[in-house]
Formats: C-alpha cells, structure tokens, sequence
C-alpha cells in the first residue's frame, strides 16, 4: 500500500525541491555573486536577466522546508537545532538579496551602487551559508575539526557552483560584453566547483564507512561509475564550449546552463545513492523520523494538489520571458 511508502515518496520529494532550487535559485545567487562593481550597465543587464524569476525560485526552499518540517518533524528539529547560526545567516543573506534588489530600483544614482554592493554580499552569505549546512548536514552534524573542515570545503565549493551555474545562465539570457564577461568567470568558477567535487568525493568515503562500501565495493562500484564519468565529460563541454564565446549567431547558448544543470542532478544521485534512506546522515532514518501515517496520508494529499501548480507556474513563467531578456527599465 502507498501508506508503507509513504516516507520514501517524501524523502524523494523533498531531494527534488532541493534540486530544483539549486538550479534556480542557485543561478539567481550566482549572477548576484557575479555582479561586476565597476560597469552599473553590466549590473543593470545581468539583474534583468532574472528580474522575473528571482523571487519565485526561492518558493522551492520554501517547499523543501515545508516537507521537513511537517513530514519528517523529528529531523527537522534536529536539523534547526545543529544549525541555527548558519540557517539565520542565510536568511540575513536571502532578506538582504530582497531588500537589496527592491530598493536598487528606487535608489538615486548615488546610492544605486551601495545596493548593488549589498545584493551581492548577500548571495554569497546565502551561497556559503548554504554550502556549509549541506557539509554539516553530510556530515550527520559531529563536533570534530574534520567535521568543520568539510563544511567549509563544502561552502566554498557550492558557492562556486553558484556562481558557475549563474555564469552559464548569463550566456544563455545575455548578448555581447555581458555574455562574455560571464562566460568567463563561469569558467573560473566551474574549475572550482570540479576541484571542489573531487575533493568531496576523496573525502566522503575516507571519512563514512557506510559510503566507503556503497562506492567501493562490488556490484555499488559498478552503478555508482557512470555518474563521475559523466560528470567529468559535461564540465569538459561546458568549459570547451565557454572558452569560445561568443559563438556565431549565438549557437548553442543552451549548452552550458543545461550542462550544469545536469551536473547538479548528478551529484544529488550521487547524495541520494549514497545515504538513503537517511533523512539525517548516519543519525535517523526516514522510517524513524517521519510523522504518524494518517499525518503522512493526509499531507500527501495537499503535496500532490500543491507540487503540480507551483511546477505548471514555474514552466509558465519560464516560457513567457523565454529568450534574451530585455534593457533593464524602471517607471
């Protein structure tokens, strides 16, 4: 019966809201990271590019959150407990995005770039912040000095991620100085972001038993294989493809966002494939943490009424302002 597996469809739930704002509202955080102090035009083109999609992409943490907190309750407060500091950190660093973004608009010249400045030490406490909860988290929350380095290795590491994936959708909404400034810096970064994902994936199985007989042992070995392969092959593409923008008539300004997507979505196979079914690493289960059945039954019911609409308006508002976005305009 569904009921049994009730906890599962949550946990994979909750990874995919997680996925999704890493891709979305991880690039909005890159192109704030991104933000070049000395051109306000080159501000002004790369703040248009995601002026209709910034603030709906964060809905997805807001999902994840949600899903936690009412599914799995136990680990949630678990989880707020070990990381209250960071978590409010990056709520500063989200608030200051918001607050940052609205008031650019309404700021005299003089101000404007005090803003701009604001927005982008914003996302990148949201960015760091983010990066060392998710090492924490790997890390089952221990208090040791490995446990602590990973996080920051961790926060480094997604923080260029961000920046990597917000370069590539700059190439993608962008045109000329702008198209290559990004293409640039996005290379940088993803450079980072692989060294980043190599050292994680040295470390984790030195560091878990657990993960060391999932990714070293046979026939784990074997299934685990073809996410590293893929993922070297698609930071090669991403980085060849970056290194010769522009490209005539713009073509295949697709190539680098889509690649980076996928690289997220295989390092959350490779997270998934690694602890499941942990809600929490090493420390509870989604059977142990999730909330009573009828709970469980009764909040499926409103995810699977909820999931959909923010999906179909997601799509939509990504297929309205399809294409280059537009000089950036305020009335």
């Amino acid at each position: 019966m569904i009921i049994e597996h009730l906890p599962s469809i949550f946990l994979a739930l909750m990874g995919l809201s997680v996925l999704i704002y890493a891709m979305l509202d991880g690039y909005d955080l890159g192109v704030g990271i991104l933000l070049p102090m000395d051109d306000r035009q080159q501000r002004d083109q790369m703040i248009a590019s995601i002026g209709p999609f910034w603030d709906a992409n964060e809905t997805w943490l807001v999902l994840a959150i949600g899903i936690l907190l009412i599914a799995f309750p136990s680990a949630y407060s678990l989880v707020l407990n070990e990381l209250y500091i960071p978590v409010a950190l990056m709520l500063i660093g989200l608030i200051l995005r918001g607050v940052s973004f609205d008031f650019r608009a309404k700021a005299v010249t003089h101000f404007q770039e005090m803003w701009d400045i604001l927005f982008k030490v914003g996302s990148l406490m949201a960015a760091t912040t983010q990066g060392y909860c998710l090492g924490m988290y790997v890390m089952g929350f221990a208090s040791s000095w490995q446990a602590y380095c990973f996080a920051l290795l961790s926060a480094a590491g997604v923080t260029a991620a961000y920046a990597y994936i917000g370069g590539a959708w700059l190439v993608l909404k962008t045109e000329g100085e702008v198209q290559r400034y990004a293409a640039k810096w996005s290379r940088r970064a993803g450079w980072l972001a692989a060294i980043g994902i190599g050292a994680i994936c040295i470390i984790n199985p030195i560091i878990s038993p657990m993960v060391a007989e999932r990714w070293l042992t046979l026939p784990g070995a074997i299934l685990l294989l073809p996410i590293p392969l893929m993922s070297v092959l698609l930071i090669f593409v991403v980085d060849r493809y970056l290194r010769r923008v522009p490209h005539e008539q713009d073509f295949g300004c697709w190539i680098p966002f889509s690649g980076v997507a996928t690289l997220f979505l295989l390092c959350l196979v490779g997270l998934a494939y690694s602890y499941f079914p942990y809600v929490v690493p090493n420390r509870i289960t989604a059977i142990e943490a999730a909330s009573a059945s009828e709970s469980l039954m009764f909040v499926f019911y409103g995810v699977a009424l909820v999931f959909p609409v923010i999906v179909a308006y997601t799509i939509f508002s990504y297929w309205m302002f399809k294409g280059k976005s537009t000089a950036l305009k305020y009335w």
